[in-house]
């Protein structure tokens, strides 16, 4: 059995508001790993620390992989941070660390390693959003996975696009790049398998101004329909876990 480090690169904060029933980002990651860890058993182990990365960045590469949350600010907005983050991402590249990108780093990843982003043509996307696997990457051969699959999301911004290197693997109507990979060490998505429902309702409900009448009424709508949040951890977990097959998790 390996013992993995992984990195929580927090890149933004829950709302005060929010926070005692929903947790903070880096608690919904932890959960999210945790969970998964726990549906298969005791084939792996983790240890996890959490970088509040508007403040402070890792001083070593020193953890295994590096998981990057979602955030309220656009990759492109010209704060020092966020072009630290980047810098620091690229040398966690080039050591061929893991990355995993979620919302705002899946979009810090593509705008910085060459890509495009930009707003949605079309606003927000919120609820519950089925998107398509388009590619099948080595992580997910042995999962036999569905061909769509539901997940939740809140974001304005999107990649337009590809950075260089990278392979689509999942999209959807709203969203032509919902998925990359580059290479073996950097797995993105835009939708959110951390989120719950009920906390993907609360910013509904907070943004219902921002996002206009019809946008929120059909995000609440689609909470209805399944999510598939389990599934996709183990896709997580998969790539965190490659370069050890004894330990893959699907």
């Amino acid at each position: 059995m390996v013992h993995y480090r992984w990195a929580i690169l927090q890149a933004d904060s829950v709302l005060d508001n929010f926070r005692e029933q929903h947790g903070d980002y880096p608690k919904m990651f932890e959960d999210m790993i945790n969970e998964g860890i726990a549906s298969h058993e005791s084939k792996l182990r983790a240890s996890l620390q959490t970088f509040d990365v508007r403040f402070e960045l890792p001083d070593f590469l020193d953890c295994d992989g590096y998981l990057v949350t979602g955030s309220r600010h656009s990759v492109y907005e010209d704060l020092d941070w966020i072009v630290a983050l980047a810098g620091f991402l690229k040398r966690a590249f080039e050591a061929q660390k893991k990355i995993v990108g979620i919302c705002f780093g899946h979009q810090l990843l593509a705008h910085f390693f060459g890509g495009r982003v930009g707003p949605c043509p079309s606003g927000w996307a919120v609820g519950v959003r089925e998107t398509h696997l388009v590619q099948i990457p080595t992580w997910l051969k042995s999962e036999q996975p569905r061909q769509t699959f539901n997940l939740l999301s809140s974001h304005k911004d999107q990649v337009e696009e590809l950075p260089d290197g990278a392979s689509i693997f999942a999209r959807n109507d709203f969203c032509p790049i919902s998925g990359f990979t580059i290479g073996a060490s950097v797995m993105t998505l835009q939708g959110h398998p951390e989120f719950s429902k009920d906390y993907a309702r609360a910013l509904m409900d907070y943004r219902r101004d921002i996002l206009g009448v019809d946008s929120h009424a059909q995000g609440v709508a689609s909470l209805e329909q399944p999510i598939h949040r389990s599934e996709v951890i183990s896709w997580i977990l998969n790539f965190l876990t490659e370069d050890h097959p004894e330990n893959n998790v699907g």
